[in-house]
């Protein structure tokens, strides 16, 4: 069966035209740094700090935590949206969920703050669900379909191992590659560039 590329997708944010303009200013728009591997998607040049907060468990008070220099990917879409790894999220005291992107009803909390402004998320802030972006073409050939949870074996030099609970997404405008989060990443030993294949 083909193989299938696996990408490590570090932490970043998604935000609204709306929120940009209120992190660098009026008529901001978000520059190209990069191009991803979907199509249309791209790492900007700006960048934002992240911000969450802890309690001191001596004095019960209650200290703000930040992530410094996070990446906003582009374009910009309807609604915020900031993805971490699990240690991401402890590390600022943030209780973000495992959830599909685009699924932040009820998700975590923080602040996000640029050099023109800030803007407090009430939710927002997930860990993003392991995930295969495919093409309907693709989809017909691994014999899958859109929201189907299949498992991902990736062999590397010393950590290979199986990835349970990836989530199929389909769609005519993606690429087929696979995301996984740093902490992921780490657990299988990737490096360079990475394929993997879908086990039944």
């Amino acid at each position: 069966m083909k193989e299938i590329l696996v990408e490590t997708s570090a932490r970043h944010i998604h935000v609204t035209q709306e929120t940009l303009e209120i992190l660098f200013g009026k008529g901001a728009q978000l520059e190209v740094r990069a191009m991803l591997s979907q199509p249309g998607q791209f790492v900007s040049n700006q960048r934002v700090d992240l911000v969450g907060y802890k309690v001191n468990k001596a004095t019960g008070e209650k200290v703000e935590t930040r992530m410094k220099g996070v990446s906003i990917l582009g374009p910009v879409r309807k609604a915020n949206q900031v993805e971490l790894s699990a240690t991401d999220a402890r590390s600022i005291g943030v209780k973000a969920p495992i959830r599909e992107s685009g699924d932040i009803a009820g998700s975590g909390a923080c602040k996000i703050v640029g050099p023109c402004g800030e803007v407090e998320l009430t939710e927002g802030v997930i860990i993003a669900k392991r995930h295969i972006h495919m093409t309907p073409a693709d989809a017909e050939e691994f014999g899958v379909k859109n929201g189907d949870i299949v498992k991902l074996e990736v062999n590397t030099p010393e950590r290979s191992l199986i990835f349970g609970d990836v989530v199929i997404r389909v769609r005519d405008d993606f690429a087929l590659a696979c995301h996984i989060d740093t902490d992921e990443s780490n657990a299988a030993g990737c490096s360079g560039t990475v394929y993997g294949r879908i086990v039944k």
